[in-house]
């Protein structure tokens, strides 16, 4: 893979990474009122500062949710369009993993809880461990996995819920502020295409937990 675009507004962050000549080229928003109209700008830059274009492209990476709703229907939007228009391969992954891969790599550890804010006192929740989320779910903070001092809790779960979380969980350390960054989205896009080879040819689509679990209880 040459050129990869990531692209991520799935929480109250946005950001954009190109990749290109084994180099990334990264741009990073926090509390981002409408990044809808800052998504398509930001890539425009990047990709003006490489001196690429959109159909220069092998490869747009994105995050697919859980988050916030309006975040994850623009990212994925921006991303079915991009594809559709210029017949880029696309590739998407969990917010969840993207937050647990990073947190990983950068306190250089295997055991990351990641805690979401989801509202209505629910928290996006996943664990992230030996290199791989082994699960992803809605949940209330107080019905988490018992989980102990090892692992290190990341994301905005833990600003919200913090106590809930610490009593449930066992985990001690942990950082609130910790966000998705669409440049370890280019990291886990290598990574996967090294190892399996090949891309999804699937059309982009979100993952909406909490419409999961609605459709479960109408069963």
């Amino acid at each position: 893979m040459k050129n990869i675009l990531a692209i991520d507004t799935c929480t109250e962050v946005c950001s954009v990474s190109l990749y290109t000549q084994s180099k990334k080229t990264s741009r990073f928003l926090k509390d981002v009122a409408k990044s809808s109209a800052l998504i398509l700008p930001l890539c425009h830059e990047v990709l003006e500062q490489a001196k690429l274009t959109i159909q220069d492209l092998d490869l747009i990476v994105y995050t697919k949710g859980p988050g916030a709703f309006t975040g994850v229907r623009m990212c994925v939007s921006v991303v079915q369009g991009l594809s559709l228009a210029f017949n880029t391969p696309t590739l998407g992954f969990s917010t969840l993993e993207l937050v647990g891969y990073g947190a990983g790599k950068k306190y250089q550890t295997d055991k990351i809880a990641v805690a979401l804010d989801a509202r209505m006192n629910e928290v996006y929740w996943g664990v992230y461990q030996a290199g791989q989320l082994l699960g992803e779910s809605l949940k209330n903070p107080s019905e988490v996995e018992r989980l102990n001092a090892d692992y290190m809790g990341v994301g905005s779960g833990w600003g919200a819920y913090k106590q809930q979380l610490v009593d449930r969980s066992g985990v001690v350390e942990h950082n609130a502020h910790f966000y998705p960054m669409a440049e370890n989205l280019i990291d886990l896009s290598l990574t996967y295409v090294n190892k399996y080879g090949f891309l999804d040819d699937n059309l982009p689509l979100p993952t909406y937990l909490r419409n999961n679990v609605a459709k479960k209880s109408l069963k």
